[in-house]
């Protein structure tokens, strides 16, 4: 359910915190007062483009907030979260946030965490199911309908028996066509694949040796700098005539001779020992050092072809050696199964034949539940569609099935062989029509509502925004959708906008949008009415405070009723 709504700078609202209840919840309020800006707001949080002429004149910025619970909702929900590396949810719930700017900067976050409009749209799939007087409504698209119905008929295992099997069959499509498709670009494929794959084994690889090669090009490259670097410090250490081990000597006999007039001055003695011990052996290394440092022309430019093999490989198939390695795997395997073409087609081709043997029966059978569940959910539509005024209305559902798989693969549908139709006829002796069709509102609204009054314990979307769905219908028929959204209710969480008083008064839950002037400027609230504010705002939308407009008032709050005044 939708736990808050909190809108900063937008249109009129300063800054509106919109606390929901479970049940339903309906919002009331004069024309122009700022209901519409709610719907907005939560269309804005759920991914929809942001007009910047609503940001509220002087503010730098708009920000949206939501806060859905979502105890009880799929954990596929939560899975996609973390597919798309977003904050998992604390306390079950749900925080989305929306800010824009008057220079067009968009931001948006899920529970903390950046993210795109992509996503809030996808998420808002999960959530909330909107519907407006001219809105195009899910329930409209062909697609939508077919799964109301298998909703409706339980038949989601039937449903998923027919798309686990296409998914496979377009696994199988890939890799056919993976095994080239006209003779040209298939010997094409085929001549790079074995140029790629004699190119890497020809070069013998060995994980790591990149990191062996470099270090000693390098010392091959300078061996001349080298050698010389260590006879320069040789001479300066011990060949030359001012050499450092002459100098120690020199410096030895000088602490012998102050030794012999000062005794306590033997520990200098000691350590002349060692630091000449110390230059000994460090003339030893740098000898050994020098002796070792050759300078091999061949071997150099052996080790330079191939640090520059091993880079030409980088650049063509990997960042690393390794990746080279992997690719080499790879394009092996490709190059093996496209050299078995014939007889690995053959496999496919044996395994798409059973596999579309196994979709048409799926599909045909998936068909016949269907047939059997169409007039039930039409029986139990035109019962709904009765209560709200349609009392000779006619709802059918028009279903066409396909008898064998279509020619073209694309065309195949996870959802079956079934393509369907709401109709609706609102008037005795007029022609069913698509749904989509109907032109008036009034009319679309109370088909919507009759839907999902039938629909509302199948349906997983836990809230449900009617926004002014019940235009141009009064007297017992508006009785009639104030009943249905409370039936809907007892199963989602309904948040409805109304100008009818026998639609408000069933709700669990009344708040009435206000206007007001503050500090020369015009802004929107919004509170919870308790009841004796509910009678207060019930006579108003009944016309006026009198004693019969109030004492109606009281009788709706009551009895959800429509009494004779």
């Amino acid at each position: 359910m939708l736990v808050s709504l909190r809108i900063k700078n937008l249109a009129l609202v300063a800054d509106l915190t919109l606390e929901l209840q479970p049940g339903c919840n309906v919002i009331t309020g004069e024309t122009g007062a700022g209901k519409s800006i709610l719907i907005g707001a939560l269309n804005l949080v759920l991914g929809e483009r942001a007009d910047r002429t609503l940001l509220r004149s002087g503010a730098e910025s708009c920000a949206v907030e939501a806060v859905f619970d979502i105890t009880g909702l799929p954990v596929a929900l939560k899975d996609y979260l973390a597919d798309h590396g977003l904050e998992p949810c604390e306390n079950q719930q749900l925080m989305l946030k929306r800010v824009f700017t008057a220079t067009g900067t968009n931001r948006q976050f899920v529970n903390g965490s950046p993210t795109t409009l992509s996503i809030l749209a996808a998420l808002g799939e999960w959530l909330v199911d909107i519907h407006g007087p001219h809105d195009h409504q899910s329930l409209l698209h062909p697609a939508r309908q077919l799964a109301i119905l298998d909703a409706f008929g339980g038949l989601e295992k039937d449903r998923e028996a027919v798309t686990e099997r296409v998914r496979r069959r377009a696994g199988l499509m890939a890799e056919m066509a993976a095994l080239g498709g006209e003779e040209q670009a298939y010997m094409q494929q085929l001549d790079l694949l074995r140029f790629q794959v004699q190119e890497i084994e020809a070069a013998a690889l060995q994980p790591g040796e990149e990191a062996l090669i470099e270090p000693e090009f390098h010392r091959a490259n300078n061996a001349a700098k080298l050698l010389q670097f260590s006879q320069a410090a040789l001479e300066v250490l011990a060949e030359s005539e001012d050499a450092i081990v002459t100098r120690m000597g020199i410096v030895g006999r000088t602490l012998q001779e102050l030794q012999r007039v000062d005794p306590s001055a033997a520990s200098l003695g000691e350590l002349h020992a060692q630091a000449v011990e110390i230059l000994r052996e460090l003339q030893e290394a740098i000898s050994r050092y020098g002796s070792q440092v050759e300078v091999e022309p061949a071997r150099l430019a052996e080790l330079e072809e191939r640090l520059d093999l091993l880079h030409s490989l980088k650049r063509k198939y990997g960042a690393t050696v390794d990746a080279v390695l992997a690719f080499g795997a790879q394009a092996r395997q490709r190059l093996q199964r496209l050299e078995s073409r014939d007889a690995e087609r053959e496999r496919l081709q044996a395994a798409l034949a059973q596999l579309d043997k196994e979709i048409l029966h799926a599909g045909k059978k998936l068909s016949a539940a269907r047939k059997q569940v169409i007039p039930r959910l039409a029986q139990a539509a035109g019962r709904q569609l009765a209560d709200l005024g349609f009392r000779q209305g006619q709802f059918e559902v028009a279903i066409h099935s396909a008898t064998q798989l279509p020619p073209d693969a694309t065309a195949l549908s996870p959802s079956g062989l079934d393509t369907i139709e709401f109709l609706f006829a609102p008037n005795p002796g007029e022609p069913a029509r698509p749904l989509r069709a109907i032109a008036s509102s009034g009319e679309m609204a109370r088909v919507m509502l009759a839907l999902k009054t039938v629909l509302a314990a199948e349906d997983e979307i836990p809230v449900l925004v009617f926004d002014e769905v019940d235009a141009n219908v009064g007297g017992e028929t508006a009785h009639a959708v104030g009943e249905k959204m409370k039936q809907i209710a007892a199963q989602r969480q309904v948040i409805c906008i109304t100008h009818l008083p026998q639609v408000a008064a069933p709700a669990d839950a009344h708040y009435v949008v206000t206007k007001r002037v503050q500090a020369g400027r015009t802004v929107t609230e919004i509170a919870r009415l308790e009841r004796k504010e509910r009678v207060t705002e019930l006579a108003r939308m009944l016309g006026g405070q009198s004693e019969a407009a109030r004492k109606h008032a009281a009788a709706l709050l009551k009895t959800g009723a429509t009494p004779s005044v």
